[in-house]
């Protein structure tokens, strides 16, 4: 779905509540795993952090209530290493149990951070032991020695006791700045053109945020060589036709519309009116035959001019014939 439709259908699905901005993260350790297993990992990272989130709000000491969230995949660090890592917006409140009545959060509400990430530590550990045990998993390099199930345990042995990064980022000022977040953040790339600073001999130059840092020294820029800037870019291509921008609960796609609807009844509000369509620009350039790409007009001729052919005596490969 192009980028204008999807968030044209997310606008009509914003209700008028605070939302929070919530982020799983995965420990070193276990993305170098995932890095070799995309897959099977960052599906695994998907469910684990939505499942943990679903989990904690259900429960009566917390939020007692069903949500619904909106979950982006990133894989990219600022300098375009490998760090995957599930960004999720989630509406502050949910529906009770018994469905009778939308319950709030509070106004200030942030998850509680340390019981989601012993939680989300313990969902996806356990679940990652159980692929390596079913030989799901691939180990190449320097990993290939965890084939081997002593070892695999023995690397996760002290992952699985110290705490996994779960970040709480202070609530959106409203639904309208979960739009725009949405707009900047959800099909972006490892790297955006507003981060280039130039390109010469000496390689690909661009800015970055160093987090060790604060303050002025926190942006930084840095330099690499042509191959390896493409090396880091290419990292985050992730499988063919794996979805990166996923629904839960509330939002799940089998149940939104009945949902929503609930949710507005309860809050007391009209239901959005229908969108306009979204007019997408027609792109009239045919498929590459290859790669199924969009083809690159290099040149275009006048009509009542026609393309000059090579020069008399000289063949296609630049070469003069006899």
């Amino acid at each position: 779905m192009p980028p204008r439709a999807w968030l044209a259908e997310r606008e009509a699905d914003l209700l008028p509540v605070g939302y929070v901005h919530v982020v799983f993260t995965l420990p070193a350790e276990v993305a170098a795993i995932a890095f070799h297993n995309k897959p099977l990992v960052y599906d695994l990272l998907f469910k684990a952090a939505s499942e943990t989130m679903l989990t904690i709000a259900a429960d009566p000491r917390h939020l007692g209530a069903r949500i619904g969230i909106t979950a982006v995949l990133h894989t990219w660090g600022s300098a375009m290493t490998h760090h995957p890592h599930v960004h999720m917006i989630v509406p502050g409140g949910g529906i009770a149990r018994d469905g009778t009545r939308w319950i709030s959060s509070r106004p200030a509400f942030l998850p509680p951070v340390k019981v989601l990430g012993k939680l989300f530590r313990r969902l996806f550990s356990t679940r990652l032991i159980d692929l390596h045990a079913a030989g799901r998993l691939g180990f190449y390099g320097s990993l290939a020695h965890l084939a081997d199930r002593r070892a695999f345990l023995r690397h996760l042995s002290p992952v699985r006791k110290k705490n996994w990064v779960v970040y709480a980022k202070p609530p959106f000022a409203g639904p309208e700045a979960v739009l725009t977040y949405l707009s900047r953040y959800t099909h972006r790339v490892a790297i955006s053109n507003s981060r280039l600073v130039r390109f010469d001999e000496t390689g690909v130059t661009f800015r970055y945020k160093d987090y060790r840092r604060d303050g002025a020294d926190r942006q930084q820029t840095m330099t690499l060589a042509a191959d390896e800037f493409i090396r880091r870019f290419l990292l985050h291509v992730l499988p063919r036709g794996f979805h990166r921008i996923r629904h839960y609960g509330l939002l799940a796609s089998s149940a939104r519309k009945t949902s929503l609807a609930r949710a507005r009844h309860l809050l007391n509000v009209a239901p959005p009116p229908d969108p306009d369509p979204v007019d997408e620009p027609t792109d009239v350039r045919p498929p590459c035959p290859c790669c199924g790409g969009h083809m690159v007009i290099i040149e275009t001729f006048e009509r009542w001019r026609q393309p000059r052919a090579p020069p008399h005596g000289i063949a296609s490969t630049g070469t003069t014939t006899s």
